[in-house]
């Protein structure tokens, strides 16, 4: 190849423990913002709707019919994280580690030694456990992120990138190399199922709103495919309109309707309808379109270009680019989350051996922070949601 407080109400709670129940390639600092810590919020969730008929068997019911992401407003974090420190941790591909920075100092406070070329940090589904992808050390290792200690490495193939389905059935790894969609024990990892594609380097996906099926990008071959989640069967494939076309990572629209793929050599984005999978529409937005995160109020989206050392934001509403926020000193932002208040977002400099802190509000740079080299798939933890479907924090 970056969360403001409520009261939780009874609807989430009931959500939380029914979470609990089961289980991308290859600088000055500014004021500190009050981004990190959590601030009363005025969001309520909306209550939880009585489980789909045509749901994944297993998934749990949706907040708000409207909003994938009404679970994930701030401050909103299950009483399986609440206690967790909030960190952001960084793997750095080239160096074998994962860099934990404190978000309120935007200092390096750990340094933890992992697997071969760690790709991604991934929430597991019950939120429990973060697993470091240590793609050619063919590792998978757990960090307790109550304690920020590491665990003892699982064998895993070709782990590139990490996904869980939403009921928390199976955990979903991206053997890219290996051109296989492997179905584990989200626990164990132990395989259940082996999915091969015909296509090369699937390594981000998404799920649709009911559960029922995912779309996946392959980086190397300039293809989508469309899996059956209950069947884990490849149900449709195609390859996007552009030559040389690279996608990355994959994001479902609040409403559930549209799916969008980041595209490192089309430089935009690509927006497809998931349940008819048509050809999609490519929409730009800089050089190195990259990652794709959701605002806390899911009204908007943010786009790191890290070919040109920008975010481009995406109004949901407005279907359209409202701003683009350029790093003052340029850089190479790619992936990353949203702080649990929402208020900043963090992107890995892949490039530049540094991550990014940027306000949300503003789009006004943070702070620059030195990480080891190759930084990638940065995971900000914890993060709002009552159960994770994996990659970099994709809560729901």
């Amino acid at each position: 190849m970056k969360t403001p407080l409520t009261k939780r109400t009874a609807a989430l709670f009931a959500g939380a423990v029914l979470a609990l129940l089961t289980g991308c390639g290859q600088g000055g600092e500014g004021t500190k913002a009050s981004g990190t810590h959590a601030p009363l919020a005025t969001a309520t969730p909306a209550r939880p709707q009585q489980a789909s008929a045509d749901a994944l068997p297993g998934m749990p019911p949706v907040l708000d019919p409207e909003d994938v992401y009404a679970a994930d407003r701030p401050g909103m974090l299950s009483p399986v994280v609440k206690d967790f420190p909030s960190r952001v941790y960084v793997p750095n591909t080239n160096s074998n580690t994962v860099s934990v920075i404190d978000p309120e100092t935007y200092k390096v406070v750990d340094t933890i030694p992992v697997g071969v070329q760690p790709q991604h940090v991934v929430p597991s589904w019950d939120l429990k456990t973060l697993w470091v992808n240590n793609n050619r050390g063919h590792t998978l290792t757990p960090i307790d992120p109550a304690t920020g200690e590491a665990g003892k490495p699982v064998d895993v193939h070709d782990p590139y990138n990490l996904y869980f389905t939403p009921n928390g059935k199976y955990a979903v790894v991206m053997a890219s190399l290996d051109r296989e969609l492997v179905f584990r024990d989200p626990h164990t990892m132990e395989i259940k199922h082996t999915e091969p594609v015909s296509c090369y380097g699937v390594n981000h996906a998404d799920f649709s709103a009911d559960g029922r099926y995912f779309i996946v990008s392959c980086e190397f071959s300039a293809e989508l495919l469309k899996v059956d989640t209950e069947t884990m069967k490849v149900i449709a494939q195609q390859k996007l309109p552009f030559e040389g076309a690279m996608p990355q990572d994959v994001k479902l629209s609040p409403d559930g309707k549209t799916f969008y793929i980041a595209d490192m050599m089309a430089h935009g984005v690509w927006v497809l309808d998931g349940a008819k999978f048509t050809q999609p529409k490519l929409l730009p937005t800089g050089k190195g379109a990259h990652g794709l995160y959701i605002s806390r109020d899911s009204k908007e989206m943010y786009i790191p270009n890290r070919g040109e050392g920008s975010v481009s934001v995406f109004d949901f509403a407005k279907d359209d680019l409202t701003k683009k926020w350029w790093l003052p000193d340029g850089g190479s932002p790619d992936m990353g989350g949203v702080s649990a208040d929402g208020k900043v977002l963090w992107l890995s400099g892949r490039y530049d051996a540094e991550v990014y802190a940027i306000d949300t509000g503003t789009g006004e740079q943070l702070a620059r922070i030195p990480v080891g080299s190759g930084p990638h798939g940065l995971a900000v933890y914890p993060q709002p949601g009552r159960y994770s479907l994996g990659h970099t924090g994709v809560f729901r």
